[in-house]
């Protein structure tokens, strides 16, 4: 343990924060520079966004296997190797032609990389802290990551409209050498546990989170019951039972899980290691900490979902302009997460907890009232500023919740564990509050169309025939040329393009008001989280729990 008096004992969380920056920062600044790429490789918005799925489904499904893989090999050896299979991907995608190679350098390689950086971090701080410096430790991690995901929208836009996207990729590569050449030797280097990795095991647990949030990422577009735009296969239509295929994959998956925790419980009472221990989720406070690291990343997966798609797509902004108008989300976020280590060594990491939910869920509320095309009116600021803070605070919190909830020698797992929560609950929040977008989009727009003075009854047929399958974002320009494909006079344009952009107003003031849900929803799981301010009760419990 790093007990020392001086500055150099923070030097581990600098070079863990820097790793931990770079891989928080690498989905958010894809998200804000979309159509940049697009245009750059010649390819599509589902091109990009198949890329963003597939990012999630790799980490989704290997991150279990990765912190495992930690803890055999010696966590540090897993963090060097992660962090240079993540700078070559991170290379290859700054470097990328075409969409393929992008799903093979940031999809794939990136993904895998990953996988074995974000477990390691939490392990190795464990590692080396303990006590009030480990809180602050997790907690300045914490803040780091809520940095990452807030400062990803101005980093990306500003680099994507001045410079190039590739540049953000190539930056992280030239991080990732220096990492690598002078910042190993700050960290820990705790003993590998032994043992092997059963391939069955990994092959069990990665294709049920693949399932898992496969399912999840495309209910939004496949419908999460009914069938919406379901897949075709060799010109077949996938419609289980006249359903969406979503209810099916998720379920696949759970199953597959259901089985493999069975297996692995039969594996522990044989004194035998399985690659997910069933006796740490039967931990309540492990359960808590994981259910709360879920419900953060839905609400923050939502919020950086609905508010750049609105920007980017609605109001045209490109991406410099959409990291510009989150500033205040942005800037909140980061001082909050930063702030919240202190505030929780002399209070409990319970109360902050559930005081970050409660004021994210008021800032969104306030959002929610003033939502409107012009996100500089001072209600919208202020309401984007109060959820920032929020969400800071429950981000430098989670680390310290899940790590503290096992032993030392656990925390590689444990990390493997946070990190599929992260995914998982990213994964959800974008599934969910797009549904939630696109379902109240459509419902909207055929409302206001039907109950229009200004539409002709002819137009309003031709809108209910069109809009059957649901309604796409679109800005108000490209909803303006294709009313003028269908043949309309100007008079009919003009009124279908304004009733859908007042659609669209509502549709984001409904997803928003969802989010706050979540985020108000999200207090019941902080009641078995712990209210000490240290991690010795934590110990204690742990202590009993062996006898």
């Amino acid at each position: 343990m790093n007990d020392g008096g001086s500055a150099k004992k923070w030097l581990p969380v600098v070079v863990l924060g820097l790793a931990q920056f770079i891989m928080v920062l690498d989905t958010t600044v894809m998200n804000v520079s979309i159509s940049a790429v697009v245009k750059d490789l010649d390819t599509t918005v589902a091109g990009v966004q198949l890329a963003i799925t597939a990012y999630a489904l790799v980490m989704a499904a290997f991150m279990l296997t990765g912190g495992r893989i930690g803890d055999k090999v010696g966590r540090r050896r897993a963090f060097a190797i992660g962090l240079g299979i993540y700078g070559v991907g991170s290379l290859i995608t700054s470097l990328a032609p075409n969409l393929g190679v992008l799903l093979i350098g940031w999809s794939l390689v990136e993904g895998l990389g990953a996988t074995l950086v974000i477990p390691a971090i939490m392990a190795l701080t464990a590692a080396t802290y303990s006590g009030r410096d480990r809180l602050l430790a997790y907690g300045i991690l914490g803040g780091i990551a809520g940095a990452g995901a807030a400062a990803g929208p101005l980093i990306g836009g500003w680099v994507t409209t001045t410079l190039s996207w590739r540049y953000v990729f190539a930056a992280e590569t030239v991080v990732v050498v220096l990492l690598l050449a002078g910042g190993l030797r700050f960290l820990a280097a705790p003993k590998p546990s032994g043992g092997r990795i059963a391939v069955g095991e990994v092959l069990m647990t990665a294709s049920s989170m693949a399932l898992i949030v496969l399912g999840v990422l495309k209910a939004s577009s496949w419908g999460f019951l009914l069938p919406a735009n379901p897949p075709v296969i060799g010109g077949v239509t996938i419609e289980p039972l006249g359903l969406s295929p979503t209810p099916f994959v998720v379920g696949a998956g759970v199953v597959l899980m259901f089985i493999y925790m069975h297996l692995a419980r039969a594996k522990e009472a044989r004194g035998e290691s399985p690659l997910v221990s069933p006796s740490l989720l039967d931990r309540p406070r492990l359960r808590a900490g994981l259910l709360v690291v879920l419900m953060v990343q839905l609400v923050i997966g939502g919020v950086f979902f609905t508010l750049p798609v609105f920007l980017q797509v609605t109001l045209e902004k490109d991406a410099l302009e959409t990291g510009i108008q989150l500033v205040p989300l942005s800037v909140a976020l980061i001082v909050a997460s930063l702030a919240g280590p202190r505030i929780a060594l002399k209070h409990s990491p319970k109360l902050v907890v559930r005081i970050g939910f409660a004021v994210a869920g008021i800032g969104l509320c306030v959002i929610t009232a003033f939502v409107s095309d012009d996100f500089l009116k001072p209600g919208f600021v202020i309401g984007m500023a109060v959820t920032g803070a929020g969400l800071g605070l429950v981000m430098s919190q989670i680390g310290s919740l899940v790590m503290n909830s096992v032993s030392e020698k656990s925390t590689g797992e444990a990390g493997g564990m946070q990190g599929t929560a992260q995914n998982l609950g990213m994964s959800l929040g974008t599934a969910l509050i797009g549904a939630i977008l696109l379902a109240g989009l459509t419902t909207g727009f055929n409302e206001r169309i039907a109950a229009s003075a200004s539409v002709t009854p002819e137009v309003k047929q031709l809108v209910a025939s069109q809009t059957e399958a649901g309604v796409q974002i679109v800005s108000e320009s490209d909803a303006i040329h294709y009313a003028e494909q269908q043949g309309l006079a100007p008079d009919q344009v003009s009124a279908v393009a304004n009733e859908y952009s007042d659609a669209q107003v509502e549709a984001l003031r409904r997803s928003i008001a969802f989010i706050a849900i979540f985020a108000f929803g999200a207090l019941i799981v902080t009641r078995r989280l712990p209210i000490e301010t240290g991690d010795e009760s934590v110990q204690d419990e742990l202590q009993t729990a062996a006898a």
